[in-house]
């Protein structure tokens, strides 16, 4: 007597973005597949929530943080092996982008899951863009190391000929600022912007000197983008 084939129903990995700052950002597409879903992962439960209330949604949430992502992320794997479909978002932005998400994409992926992301929004696009410096080649540093490696990773960017794009938190940009110019001098042209599609969203430009004393004159407030020019 054979025994009966086991059919496997695989779902969908999708990775959505979610709003920076202004809830109009949020794509038709991210609102469709979070309602379609079933189960959304959050980074802070609480935070999606209320995102997922602002769209009408209603949504078994899981935590899945960079905490215990490497703990959650085969249970997750079992339900898309299982058929589930899950949605994968963070406080704001792309997941992934100095964000969790890494992990779970890799393991899904190695499962042969299929994985998709969706366009939307994320940070340091809009920043680039409207920084004035060249676009067209670039590269991504995100949040440098607090301590540890800080320093060391700023001088193996000192000849750096394409524009490079760091994620700063308010309680650091000056500091960022200073150590940049150490390095790569003073007149080295950047752009701060914070506050991205927020109502208080201001981009400064000029040399790191120049944004040195605008911030030693003005206190930074909100999450920061800083762009710098690459050498010569």
């Amino acid at each position: 007597m054979h025994k009966p084939i086991r059919h496997i129903v695989m779902a969908i990995l999708y990775i959505v973005p979610t709003p920076v700052g202004n809830m109009e950002d949020m794509t038709m597409r991210a609102i469709r597949v979070l309602k379609e879903a079933d189960v959304v992962l959050a980074e802070d439960t609480r935070t999606s929530g209320i995102l997922l209330k602002h769209f009408g949604i209603s949504k078994p949430l899981l935590s899945h943080h960079k905490f215990n992502e490497h703990g959650t992320s085969a249970a997750i794997v079992e339900r898309l092996l299982a058929g589930q479909t899950v949605a994968l978002v963070s406080d704001a932005g792309t997941p992934g982008i100095s964000d969790p998400g890494f992990f779970l994409v890799r393991e899904a992926v190695r499962a042969g899951i299929e994985v998709q992301t969706l366009p939307g929004a994320t940070a340091f696009v809009p920043a680039l863009v409207s920084s004035g410096l060249p676009c067209d080649r670039f590269v991504f540093e995100g949040f440098l190391p607090q301590k540890k490696g800080r320093q060391s990773r700023i001088e193996a960017l000192k000849d750096e000929e394409r524009t490079i794009v760091f994620y700063e938190s308010p309680y650091r940009v000056l500091k960022l600022l200073q150590q940049l110019a150490a390095v790569f001098g003073p007149d080295r042209q950047a752009s701060a912007c914070r506050e991205i599609s927020k109502i208080h969203e201001e981009s400064v430009r000029g040399t790191l000197q120049e944004l040195i004393a605008h911030f030693t004159e003005t206190e930074p407030r909100g999450e920061f983008v800083v762009v710098v020019a690459g050498k010569g």
